[in-house]
């Protein structure tokens, strides 16, 4: 199965390096039974692109955890076997989010398809929409609208031997 896990170029330099995405659990995006009933009327391809998306605001969480990160979102496409996600309806923290899974274990490398990255313009946008974050959560419309301008940006496609260049 596919699946979309956030990330950021500093959590990339380390992926690359170790050759792997770890220690499980790690969370992830795909699409589950709960988000095809919350997107009832997406394909397959608009189904993944919504679990890319959901992966990409993720990935603005982890932002928030380093300030130091440069200030671009990352999400990695990886091919999964399906015994190794896992996703359990009625599960509070997963019901939040409908292409919410767990890994159970970490991903090689060489499991990884592809990678997404903001291109460097997003950058204004990205950390704008990590500070409000906090109070996007709580509820407050003008943040959401300022995070929602992050998403504004389409991820640029990377192939796992072009990720490098980005390091």
């Amino acid at each position: 199965m596919r699946v979309y896990l956030p990330s950021t170029l500093a959590l990339l330099a380390g992926v690359h390096e170790s050759r792997e995405i770890g220690p499980a659990p790690l969370a992830a995006h795909a699409v589950t039974p709960a988000l095809r009933e919350w997107y009832a009327g997406g394909d397959t391809e608009e189904l993944e692109y919504a679990a890319l998306t959901a992966a990409a605001r993720a990935s603005l969480r982890l932002l928030a955890a380093d300030p130091s990160a440069p200030r671009r979102r990352v999400v990695l496409a990886a091919e999964m076997p399906d015994p190794v996600i896992e996703w359990e309806p009625g599960d509070a923290a997963l019901d939040d989010d409908p292409s919410l899974v767990r890994l159970t274990s970490p991903v090689p490398w060489k499991k990884i398809a592809s990678g997404h990255v903001d291109d460097a313009d997003a950058e204004a946008d990205v950390a704008a929409a990590v500070e409000a974050l906090p109070a996007a959560d709580a509820g407050d419309d003008d943040a959401e609208f300022t995070v929602d301008g992050a998403e504004g940006h389409e991820l640029l496609w990377y192939a796992t031997q072009e990720l490098q260049h980005l390091l």
